[in-house]
This record gives C-alpha cells, structure tokens and sequence, in this order.
C-alpha cells in the first residue's frame, strides 16, 4: 500500500535528508472573475431595439426608428430615418404644427349672420345668411352639446329683435370651394364619421347618429331618430321587429345614403324593445348646419318661411323625428348679393383649446378644416391644395428637405400621404423652440392616461411621460412624440411601420416596448 505525503511531511522529511536550501512550495493564486465589460446605454439600446425589430415575425415589414437627444445633437438610433413611410395620423403633427406656428395658439373661427334685405317690426325681409368659415368645435364632442352654438345664434338674433324671417337660411361665401373629402380618401370610409366630409359650415364634426328602438310587439316598425338634428337627413326605414329566437332571420341594422332620392335608407331587424345606435356621415355639411340651424330658431320662437316636403310616391319617407316638418334651409349658393348687412358674428374657442380635441382623438375633420384655412388665411383661397402649399412652404422654412415628405391631406387619412422618420424627427424638434410648444405638447395623447393611448404603457415608466402622436391605417401604424429619461434628458422620436402582416397589436407592443426602455433609461453624457 503506497503512503501519499502531504506537502509538510515532504518538507519534513527533505531537512531531515541534510538538504540545505530546500525548495519553498508555492501555494495556487486564488481564481479571480473577470469584470463583465461594461456596456454603455447607448449601445445596450440599439442592441434591444435590433432584437425587437429583428424578429422573424416582422420579415415582410418596413420598420423606420429615430430617436434623437436635439439638446446636445445626440442621435441613439436610426434606422431608415430618411425613407418615406405612409404616416397615417401621424400627418396630424404636420398640420397642427404648421397651424399653430402661422395661425397661432389664439386664432378663433369666425361665423358671421348677415342679411341683404331689411329688418322692420321684428321681421327681417329676406334671406337669413350665413357666412362660415370652417368652425369645427359646433360638435358634441367639442361642446358636449352641438346644439349650444347654434342655440347661441338663435339668442343673438333674437336680442337684435328678429322674431321672424320671410326668406330661406342660406350658406353665404363659398369659403371651402374644393371637394368636401380628401385627396386620395379610401371610398369605404366615406360614409364613417371618421370619413366625413368638411366645408364652411360644420356640424357636429360631419355626422348624424341615428338611433332604432325596437316597437313593442314583433312586427311593428321600428322608431328612429336622429341627432343632433331631428329633421336631416330624411331617413327611409326599414327596419322591422323581429321575435328573438323566433326562427326569423335577422339581419344587423345598417344605414346607407340613396343619393337619387337624397334618403337615408335604413335597413335591418331589431328585437322589440331593444335599441340601436349608428353613426353616419352627413353627405353635405352645409347643409346639415343650415337644418340645425332652422331648428335652433324655432324652438326660440323665431317664424320661419314654410315650404313644403316634397315626398316621393313610393315608400313613405320622412324626418327621423317622424313629423313632417318644413324645410327652411336650402342648398349653400355661391351667389353674392350686392349688399349684405352683419346682424352679428360668433367665435370659436381658441386654437390652443382646439388642438387637444384633434390630436387626443386623433379627429380627422378639425385637421382638414386646419389645412384648407391655412389656405384661406395665407392665399386667400380656402383649398386643400392652397393649404398644402402653405403647409410646404413652413416645412421648408423649418430645413425640411422637399425629398422627405409628400402632402395631400391635413388628416393622414389619404393614401397618397408620406413622411420620414426624419422629418416628424425635425417637427418635434423645431416645435420645442415655439413659444407655443406648451399648447402642443399638452394637446398630445399621454401615455396611460388620455388620447389615443390611454390604455397603453400603463403601470410602466412611461405612463405619464411620453407624449405622443398615434397614427393607424390599413398596414400603416405609428407612434412619434416626446419621453424624459430616468435622468431628465428629453428625447424626440418616431417609429413608423408599414406592410406588415402580423397582428397589430405586435407592431403597438414593439413600439412601446421602446418608449418604456426610452423612459426607463439613465442616458449620461453623450
């Protein structure tokens, strides 16, 4: 059996053997860890941001990232900053940017009530005009109550002692003379509020909500209304009630404009008693204004000229009120009298109370009545065209190359629309140096709070923080705005994808993926 020797007994045992200087045992060195390299901020996030973008899932999509700190001219990340993307709601920026910036915060719409004839004894003989240029807060989404300003106009004429008006209300100058929807406007959304039309005179944002009630026992017609104007648009219903799960079949109301006879054709089944709401797109604007309008007088007690309903021979067609009542509001004329005297004007709240209803939201029609008065106020001619040139000229006042954007509507709604990550970049930058920028930077949807993305981002440091443009349509989803790191460096950025194929709700968790690491992150120096 071999004995093994610890190391003292073979020190030991060599003195013993007479060896003078014996050879010292040298302990192992301890293993020490090697420090992890550090890895700066920077470089951590543009290797997250690639991972998320990297995903095999988003192989067919176009992806544009740039993230910028303007104070100290730091960009984190850029990925096709330069290349042109379909924006959606993200033009909303362009146009209440470029609004604010030539209009400023306190511009208010005017709505001038005139006359060309005479008012003696309480009458006003001739027509009650209505010159309109583009107020789009007459709304209930503005005012809670889309009512209350023609309310108001109806108080006004009242206290200038008119209580009865022997012409027609008409629309006076035709301040918006081009096509009512945009250039390049998806047909299908046309008969959506969103896909509603503007013009000079606006009511509540372009569209009629028209409400079924069932009748009580199956087989009767049903009730319809319409908001906020009882009268118009002449609704044609046919809908009927139907016994639930009586083995009828039941088709879901719909509401669809016949434009040969100028109805609303409503069609469908509902179960007695029970109720159903549509929105729908007033085909003329101007017109819908001029009914309510009509509305708002009489009920102040105002006499109106009477003239009667025309109805068709076939099917009964009628105001969604149900009465026959009288139409005092004809077409808009753009014939201008040789005289016409004010009565008296009403103003709108100001721009800076009216960019949080268009950028929270993201509500297409107060963009569209922004760009055509950009031309209205700037050329003189109250156009989408006129105002896309005014809106290009900024751009390039701003140092914006003329490669990196195309315009064609003040909404985003269009497909014919273009920007770069770059150019919303350099928007949001410029902005910051207005001395507006407060009112724009409030009126953005908030993270987990309000707007647009109320319900995303919750719960995480960028609830609260970021603000932010929203921006979706077909195949196109975008998010461009403002976040503060976790040590107070205000960043700038815009995350733009199109063509994708994956569910949307993966493109939204990418990008406020990013935002949180954006918000989460103690950047340093740069």
């Amino acid at each position: 059996m071999r004995a093994r020797l610890t190391a003292t007994a073979v020190i030991a045992l060599t003195s013993a053997c007479g060896h003078p200087n014996p050879a010292p045992v040298v302990a192992p060195a301890p293993v020490v860890a090697k420090p992890a390299p550090i890895i700066s901020p920077r470089v951590a996030l543009r290797s997250a941001i690639d991972s998320l973008l990297g995903d095999p899932r988003f192989r067919n999509a176009f992806w544009g990232v740039l993230i910028v700190d303007p104070a100290h001219n730091d960009t984190l990340y850029a990925r096709n900053a330069d290349k042109l993307f379909l924006p959606a709601s993200n033009m909303k920026v362009v146009t209440a940017s470029v609004a604010l910036t030539q209009l400023g915060p306190d511009f208010r719409f005017r709505t001038t009530f005139a006359t060309s004839g005479h008012v003696r004894n309480g009458v006003l003989y001739g027509d009650l005009t209505v010159i309109g240029r583009g107020d789009p807060t007459v709304s209930d989404h503005m005012m809670r109550d889309a009512m209350l300003p023609l309310r108001a106009a109806a108080e006004s004429l009242a206290a200038h002692g008119i209580r009865r008006v022997t012409g027609h209300i008409v629309s006076g100058d035709d301040a918006f003379p081009d096509a009512n929807v945009g250039y390049g406007w998806d047909w299908d959304d046309l008969g959506e509020p969103y896909g509603a039309g503007v013009d000079e005179l606006m009511l509540n944002e372009g569209f009629t909500t028209v409400t079924l009630r069932g009748s009580a026992h199956p087989g009767g017609r049903a009730h319809v209304t319409t908001t906020p104007v009882a009268d118009y648009p002449l609704v044609r219903s046919r809908v009927t009630t139907t016994a639930v799960g009586g083995g009828a079949a039941s088709a879901t109301p719909t509401a669809v404009f016949d434009a040969a006879r100028g109805e609303l054709v409503v069609s469908g089944t509902i179960a007695p008693g029970d109720t159903a709401t549509l929105l729908v797109a007033y085909r003329d604007p101007a017109t819908a204004y001029l009914y309510g309008l009509a509305s708002a007088l009489r009920a102040r007690g105002i006499t109106l000229l009477s003239q009667a309903v025309l109805l068709p021979d076939q099917g009964e067609t009628f105001p969604a009120g149900g009465a026959r009542s009288p139409i005092t509001a004809r077409m808009p004329t753009t014939a201008t009298p040789a005289r016409r005297d004010t009565i008296f004007t009403l103003s709108s709240p100001p721009l800076r109370e009216i960019l949080p209803a268009l950028l929270k939201p993201s509500q297409n029609q107060i963009a569209e009545v922004l760009l055509k008065t950009l031309g209205l106020e700037k050329t003189g001619v109250g156009s989408a065209d006129s105002g896309r040139r005014v809106v290009e000229s900024q751009l390039t006042a701003w140092d914006v190359p003329p490669d990196q954007f195309v315009i064609r509507d003040g909404s985003g709604l269009s497909r014919h629309d273009y920007l770069s990550p770059a150019t919303l970049v350099h928007i949001l930058s410029t902005v910051e140096h207005d001395t507006a920028y407060q009112v724009f930077y409030d009126a953005l949807p908030i993270a987990g709070l309000d707007g647009t993305i109320a319900d995303r981002m919750r719960g995480t440091p960028a609830s609260g923080n970021v603000h932010a443009k929203t921006g979706f349509v077909d195949r196109a989803r975008s998010l461009s705005g403002y976040v503060t790191t976790t040590d107070g460096v205000g960043l700038v950025f815009s995350f733009l994808c199109n063509n994708w194929t994956t569910p949307v709700h993966e493109v939204e968790r990418v990008q406020d993926e990013i935002a949180v690491r954006l918000a989460s992150m103690t950047l340093g120096a740069p």
